[in-house]
């Protein structure tokens, strides 16, 4: 029998195990690949327009810095109250009608979808802080379903919060260091992880990022029970 009639006799077989050899590797790389755990974001990572010339090149031990600032019911509010929680932060103002309305309509679409996790709360820094009020945020609050055990609208310094934006957060491409008439205004929303690590960006104005952010939360929350 030549070597051509030979292959020609298994050519059935050799097409039937090349198909079965497909499918098991695919069900290998599934099996080990059901989740990818997310990056951890530092400075050096980051586009300099977002980073304070300070830790630009920092590649290493970036953590969101300790904070005090005041919530929409008047509590003092610092790194503590988010101890072991993931969290999202953003930037916003109450009299934003731009893309701030938008944001909180998003932000709010993320406590609903966490209102059943301990593990995961929301941060709002106000921008506008000589303005924002403890008594101005619940008012927002109240207009907006904010839920006082998910999500804390804060205000406080104005330079502490530019300050967190610049070299904590990585998120705002303006200049300057939270004087009178600097702006930080962002559409960021941000992850943090619970060892106060920055995981993820997204922009808080496009829906398709708000579903890739609560899908990187679940996968934040399945990494940490591993």
């Amino acid at each position: 029998m030549s070597f051509l009639a030979f292959f020609k006799g298994y050519k059935k077989f050799g097409i039937f195990f090349s198909v079965l050899s497909v499918i098991i590797l695919v069900i290998i790389y599934n099996i080990l690949n059901v989740k990818q755990n997310l990056p951890i974001y530092q400075p050096g990572m980051v586009s300099e327009e977002l980073v304070d010339s300070t830790i630009q090149y920092q590649l290493k031990y970036h953590k969101i810095a300790d904070f005090s600032l005041t919530n929409q019911n008047g509590k003092t509010i610092t790194q503590d109250d988010y101890k072991d929680k993931i969290y999202v932060a953003d930037f916003f103002f109450t009299t934003c009608q731009t893309i701030c309305p938008i944001m909180t309509g998003h932000m709010a679409e993320v406590q609903k979808a966490i209102m059943g996790d301990d593990d995961v709360m929301l941060l709002s820094h106000s921008v506008t802080p000589e303005i924002d009020s403890v008594a101005q945020l619940k008012k927002y609050a109240l207009e907006k379903g904010v839920n006082d055990q998910k999500w804390n609208l804060v205000t406080g310094d104005k330079k502490q919060i530019y300050e967190l934006a610049r070299k904590s957060y990585l998120a705002v491409k303006t200049d300057g260091n939270g004087d009178q008439y600097d702006m930080i205004h962002t559409e960021n929303f941000i992850l943090v992880d619970k060892k106060r690590q920055i995981r993820g960006f997204y922009d808080g104005t496009k829906p398709e990022d708000i579903k890739r952010l609560i899908e990187d939360i679940e996968t934040l929350r399945y990494f940490d029970k591993q």
